[in-house]
């Protein structure tokens, strides 16, 4: 799955009197592992690492959701997911051992402006100051807050009971300076609209839509950069790249996800070779 396509872009050599666009071969690949095994699997450094930690919902995460019932109706009882977790292996997440992986893995903080890489990390609002402190100890000094707002809410089921939430939070992380920013002469808000996806096929409990992640790989890289997903998930930050022009890696410890993330990145690259 690796040399997926070649991009050619308007970077050259010097050596090159001709100046003939660099071609880069753009490789795509999610792996049945933890990412603190990176080594083994031999992939480049990142200028974007983008993430979604797990939450830490605990045994109440379908709680407001209408999974909690069958057929998500209270009137047939609860669910077999009334009162589970998403994941077992929340509760392992360790976040030292992710922060280090980041400094590692993203490229180093270049002399130049403009260039600098950063880290995306989606998380409950809770956790936005605790991963904050967290990255300025493995050398992400700086943040940037993202709110994405959604025209509904997964919290049907307290729709009469409270005001309900309608935003998915993460925290922009970068070292020094300001990372790579391609904005096209827009402005961009730290408060942008979360694109429902209605196409894909939801694989994941927490998967995030393909034109969310698109819209921030555009604006944090450049097309032939590299881009990691340390916990894949679905693979839709990995599909997402793929789309972008961007060569992609994820990390994904659960195996029936592994496999449909694998599968729906193989159909989404058939699709392109058809069109």
């Amino acid at each position: 799955m690796s040399n997926d396509f070649k991009l050619e872009t308007p970077e050259t050599k010097e050596t090159n009197p001709q100046h003939a666009p660099r071609i880069k071969t753009l490789k795509h690949d999610i792996f049945n592992d933890h990412f603190q095994n990176y080594k083994r699997h031999s992939i480049p450094k990142a200028q974007l690492v983008i993430a979604d930690i797990p939450y830490n919902v605990g045994k109440n995460a379908y709680g407001s959701s209408p999974s909690w019932y069958v057929d998500g109706d209270m009137k047939n009882g609860q669910s077999k997911l009334a009162g589970k977790e998403f994941f077992d292996t929340d509760v392992d997440f360790r976040i030292a051992e992710f922060m280090h992986f980041c400094s590692k893995m993203l490229v180093a903080e270049p002399k130049e402006t403009g260039k600098a890489p950063c880290m995306i990390v989606f998380c409950a609002f809770e956790q936005q100051w605790w991963l904050i402190e967290k990255a300025k100890e493995h050398g992400f000094k700086n943040y940037i807050p993202l709110v994405f707002t959604k025209n509904f809410s997964p919290q049907v089921l307290k729709a009469n009971m409270r005001i309900v939430g309608n935003c998915e939070y993460a925290i922009l992380l970068y070292r020094d300076k300001l990372p790579k920013f391609n904005n096209y002469g827009k402005m961009v808000f730290n408060a942008m609209d979360w694109v429902r996806d209605g196409e894909s096929e939801k694989l994941h409990p927490t998967q995030k839509p393909v034109e969310v992640l698109k819209r921030l790989i555009n604006i944090f890289t450049d097309p032939g950069d590299v881009v990691i997903d340390p916990v894949a998930g679905s693979g839709s930050s990995i599909v997402a790249a793929y789309h972008c022009g961007r060569s992609a890696y994820g990390f994904e410890i659960k195996k029936g996800f592994h496999a449909a993330s694998l599968d729906w990145l193989e159909r989404e690259k058939s699709q392109m070779i058809l069109f």
